[in-house]
């Protein structure tokens, strides 16, 4: 256990619960048809075969890319310490604890408390899955006392705030001399449907429905089967069409809605908040994804329908959850 590798802890993603399915340490215990599809693994299999396995398993169980990985990394460092060879029988609860003391005060770079809480998650689900599927007897993760990160509240607009925004997106749209229709249908689709920048940015021009414009639906669809859970219809207000159809006119876009960079898009939200004098916040995606989770929230939508507005799977929706409840003062 000698041969440590030194990564920076930069270079590693940190798991964001809003678009990460992280399981909690108790759920990865096997049912019988997990158990059946589980590879050959045994108690004397080196260490860094069985992490190859564990990422085909998080492949098939449909992890976000993002959490795939974030615990690959993690498990990265978790070998080098431990060893690639060491057999999985010969990994103690000490070995494990030793390991987290290494990387917190002997490694040269302390991790921050939410990288720390990550990688105990990580050590946590990947030991308990080893369990579950009966490859160990005893769980040397599970007596780890996991560290929560506390992570601040995400901005969201208060309501006057939201008008003014919605006025200077009208600003665009309604200029005699130069009008322009994409800031202010991206700042209505935003509101109605807090999608992220990547879901924004794949739309297909047929993925705002139209075809009864008293009703009209976006649709945010995604080919990957293990996203399928992301898959919704979200109802738009029927004041979003006639901004929709000057935006086509105006811009004549072949085939995605917005045809421009993500980056640009966010350089039009940025635009508009500046224009709305919008200073205590910066207007972006995440901002108004959020904003648009606590109106639905305090107007009464179910949590159930909120999750699925938002794409977000059971486990990620706890966390969401909760910070929706502490930013309406639940």
């Amino acid at each position: 256990m000698n041969a440590i590798m030194t990564m920076p802890d930069d270079a590693l993603p940190n798991i964001d619960p809003s678009n990460a399915d992280v399981p909690d340490a108790d759920e990865t215990s096997a049912d019988p048809d997990e158990i059946a599809l589980a590879p050959p693994l045994r108690a004397d299999t080196p260490l860094a075969t069985a992490v190859e396995a564990f990422t085909e398993y998080m492949v098939r169980k449909g992890f976000s890319d993002n959490t795939i990985k974030a615990f690959r990394n993690d498990l990265k460092i978790t070998v080098s310490y431990l060893g690639a060879d060491t057999p999985l029988h010969q990994i103690t609860n000490q070995d494990l604890e030793g390991y987290l003391t290494w990387m917190q005060t002997e490694r040269g770079k302390p991790c921050s408390a939410k990288t720390l809480a990550r990688r105990i998650t990580t050590l946590k689900v990947f030991f308990g899955w080893l369990h579950g599927i009966g490859v160990l007897g005893t769980d040397p993760a599970e007596p780890i006392v996991q560290q929560p990160a506390k992570t601040p509240l995400p901005n969201i607009l208060r309501e006057d705030e939201i008008s003014r925004l919605t006025r200077a997106a009208q600003d665009y749209l309604w200029d005699r001399k130069n009008p322009d229709a994409r800031p202010y249908l991206l700042v209505s689709l935003l509101l109605q449907t807090g999608l992220k920048k990547a879901e924004c940015a794949r739309l297909l021009i047929e993925d705002i429905d139209v075809s009864r414009p008293h009703a009209p639906e976006a649709h945010i669809r995604y080919s990957d089967e293990r996203h399928a859970h992301k898959n919704r219809t979200i109802p738009l207000h029927p004041a979003i069409v006639p901004a929709l159809n000057q935006y086509l006119d105006q811009y004549q876009p072949e085939r995605h809605l917005f045809e421009c960079t993500p980056r640009n898009l966010e350089y039009v939200l940025a635009e508009v908040g500046e224009r709305a004098r919008i200073k205590r916040v910066k207007v972006g995606f995440e901002t108004l994804r959020w904003t648009s989770a606590v109106r639905d929230y305090r107007t009464g939508v179910p949590e159930e329908q909120l999750r699925q507005k938002m794409g977000l799977s059971k486990i990620s929706w706890r966390e969401t959850r909760e910070k929706i409840y502490q930013l309406t003062g639940r």
